[in-house]
């Protein structure tokens, strides 16, 4: 599937391939012999991640997710492409969130290592104050209470993926990840912890090109924007780099990918484009929405396919994505195609009680608002450029 996905994204070889390589050894050496819990470990990013660990022969794989039915899948594919290894793997159908899982943790394993994929990733949830508030529930206090959990069981090393929209955020959903990167900063005095910020994984549960097989099967035209780039990894490369970030990295540690702004900046809709020619169907572009819907079974006869392309003008739209920001301190040189944020311990306590207690406030008092949401991420990030439009994707196709 990679060779596939690579050319969509501008990409001829895999990204990691050499650093890998160079860091076998150890990776596998560390795996053989530790226990671990990967919590969100059926998402996209959660599947590749225990996968990588799966398949250098862990002592112990427990993987947490809410989703049932991603779970279930999770199993299949491990069988299926790995098989099975000598340590335990067990999956367990939990909300992270719950007393469920508390009780989960306060009776199992000691885990050597704790992975956190759980998130909401969307730029499309900020759209109402109450999927909001589930983001901030996800991205900021299951974190810190799972981190907590495991410093008490004595981990060596607390893994949570963060974004590249945490860099400079424009939506809510990056300046959520930029939060809890504050709170694992705290919690960095208590455990060591590292995380990684990187791009879009390509075809992903729920992103718009794993829309582009849905939208194909059920025959309905594309759409996508034509003017918002994106950095671009696979699902591989994903779980790859978070192994290398939990496993190597030292303490408050940031990992991204180094990738070309020239080269590997990719619009939506040359993506598109690329998708459809791959599997020998010729792009026609239209002019509205209605005609490209209008248009998939002519089109399709004649072994061409309708797409509907448009200028971004939705909520938290970022017109490029970048991993790091001026001042942070930068190490370029361990690694080939990967480069790691180097931070001190760096937290304002005061900020931090003050967002979990507004937070609370607004909880007990059973209703809020965007409005008041988005001036409490100012209060918490000064340079927070929140690019309010008005219009959601849920508008769009």
């Amino acid at each position: 599937m990679i060779d596939n996905i690579l050319p969509l994204i501008g990409r001829k070889e895999p990204l990691l391939l050499k650093d890998i390589a160079e860091n076998e050894k150890e990776l596998t050496n560390i795996v053989q012999n530790s226990k671990f819990l990967v919590i969100g470990g059926a998402g996209s990013i959660g599947s590749a991640v225990s996968k990588e660990i799966f398949n250098r022969n862990p002592k112990l794989l427990h993987v947490v997710d809410i989703s049932e039915n991603n779970m279930v899948e999770l199993v299949r594919d491990i069988r299926s492409s790995i098989g099975y290894g000598t340590g335990e793997f067990a999956t367990f159908a939990i909300d992270c969130g719950s007393d469920i899982f508390d009780s989960f943790i306060a009776n199992g394993p000691k885990y050597d290592y704790v992975f956190n994929l759980s998130a909401l990733k969307h730029v499309r949830s900020e759209k109402d104050p109450y999927t909001l508030m589930r983001m901030i529930d996800t991205n900021v206090f299951n974190t810190d209470k799972t981190m907590c959990q495991a410093r008490d069981m004595k981990a060596k090393k607390y893994f949570c993926v963060s974004t590249d929209k945490a860099a400079n955020p424009v939506n809510m959903m990056g300046a959520s990840k930029r939060i809890m990167e504050m709170f694992l900063n705290r919690r960095s005095v208590e455990m060591p912890v590292s995380t990684a910020r990187f791009a879009n994984v390509a075809f992903s549960d729920g992103s718009l090109l794993f829309g582009f097989n849905r939208r194909l099967e059920k025959n309905q035209p594309l759409s996508s924007p034509n003017d918002v780039r994106r950095y671009f990894v696979t699902p591989k490369e994903a779980g790859e780099l978070c192994l290398m970030s939990c496993l190597l990295g030292e303490n408050r540690d940031i990992f991204f990918p180094k990738l070309n702004e020239n080269l590997n900046l990719v619009t939506f809709s040359s993506i598109a484009v690329k998708y459809l020619e791959s599997l020998g169907y010729e792009p026609v572009e239209c002019a509205t929405e209605n005609e490209a819907r209008s248009r998939v079974s002519e089109l399709k006869a004649q072994h061409k396919y309708p797409v509907y392309f448009f200028k971004s003008d939705t909520t938290g739209e970022k017109d490029f994505e970048e991993f790091f920001v001026e001042g942070e301190k930068l190490d370029l040189k361990r690694f080939e195609s990967l480069g790691v944020i180097k931070n001190d311990v760096n937290f304002d306590e005061v900020k931090l009680r003050m967002f979990r207690g507004a937070v609370s406030e607004m909880r007990s008092a059973g209703m809020w608002n965007r409005s008041q949401l988005i001036d409490l991420f100012n209060a918490m990030i000064p340079n927070f450029n929140h690019k309010e439009t008005g219009k959601f994707l849920d508008g769009r196709m």
